[in-house]
């Protein structure tokens, strides 16, 4: 059984993740009472999901994944996996080494998929959390991975902080992230993954994840050892343009892609979409989403604004591109 954290070590990464929420003016830490809530919170998840953490050893280094399935499925980043049909060698927590191959990846986003090529075996495995807009900023959350390789005596490394940005394809927290945390699990209190560690930078709360939305979006894809290049390719009806807020709090057009069925309607970079099927779009996610929930063929009501002329353009989607496996 994996051993229960100090009472002091984790209340004392939960006090420093309080005081440093850039989210905050002027950063307060939360009572004590709750930080003693979310610690016991973490501590009682910890033992659940542990044994599904892995470390991976790559070419130049060591990367960490989690398992979220029996069969043996693994999530991690695609800068981890780089390309579909590497073998690679998994560590789990007792220091068992097996093998494993890389499925498909999203480059754009950098997810990606690996199987353990056991798949008979009854794996350690986590949940996903599917609601991927539910990890707002201010969520508790803690970070897992194997930061400067695999130790069988240290075990897995854990951090707890907050999220601080929440993005169509990424969050931000401030769980100290470190070489060797690249793929490694972010999860909720729930002990649901909510992202997979993607970039790690020098500032403590500037560590980027990806969240669950492009796995959601592309789990056959990725699943069939597809590699992703063009942003907003996965299940569902295809737009083909890459959406963000502006400076001004407005869903504004980023990329329109070639040949897709937005350039086919005159969607151009720069529009600001108001509304799609009369429905007020107040984010990004929102917005993916509302594609997404339709299928190939349907046609969708987009309100524009180009400069200062506001139009309605109506929009048939397409099939979402297949990606070649090179």
């Amino acid at each position: 059984m994996s051993p229960k954290l100090p009472h002091g070590a984790c209340l004392a990464a939960l006090l420093l993740a309080a005081g440093s929420c850039v989210a905050q003016a002027e950063p307060t830490r939360p009572p004590l009472k709750e930080l003693i809530s979310v610690q016991t919170e973490v501590q009682s998840q910890l033992i659940k999901v542990r044994p599904a953490v892995v470390a991976i050893r790559t070419h130049d280094g060591t990367a960490s994944g989690v398992i979220i399935n029996s069969e043996g499925l693994i999530l991690t980043a695609a800068h981890v996996a780089e390309k579909p049909g590497r073998e690679m060698r998994v560590v789990l927590d007792d220091g068992t080494v097996v093998k494993a191959t890389t499925l498909g990846l999203d480059k754009t986003t950098d997810a990606a998929l690996m199987q353990l090529h056991d798949t008979d075996k009854a794996w350690p495995h986590v949940r996903l959390n599917r609601n991927v807009l539910s990890a707002t900023p201010g969520t508790w959350c803690f970070a897992l991975g194997h930061p400067g390789g695999f130790d069988k005596e240290r075990g897995v490394v854990l951090r707890v902080g907050k999220v601080i940005r929440q993005t169509a394809n990424a969050l931000q927290t401030d769980c100290v992230l470190m070489g060797g945390d690249s793929g490694g699990p972010l999860f909720n209190l729930n002990g649901e993954v909510i992202g997979i560690h993607s970039q790690i930078w020098e500032e403590r709360d500037h560590n980027m994840h990806v969240s669950m939305a492009p796995f959601l979006r592309s789990w056959e894809e990725m699943k069939s050892s597809l590699v992703i290049r063009v942003w907003d390719t996965g299940s569902g009806g295809y737009l083909g343009a890459a959406v963000d807020l502006n400076a001004n709090g407005k869903i504004e057009v980023l990329e329109v892609l070639k040949g897709s069925p937005a350039q086919q309607a005159g969607l151009l970079a720069g529009d600001i979409v108001e509304a799609l099927e009369a429905l007020t779009l107040n984010s990004a996610p929102q917005f993916s989403n509302a594609v997404r929930a339709r299928a190939a063929g349907d046609e969708v009501m987009l309100q524009i604004r180009r400069g200062e002329n506001a139009k309605e353009m109506r929009i048939k989607l397409g099939t979402r591109p297949k990606e070649d496996a090179g």
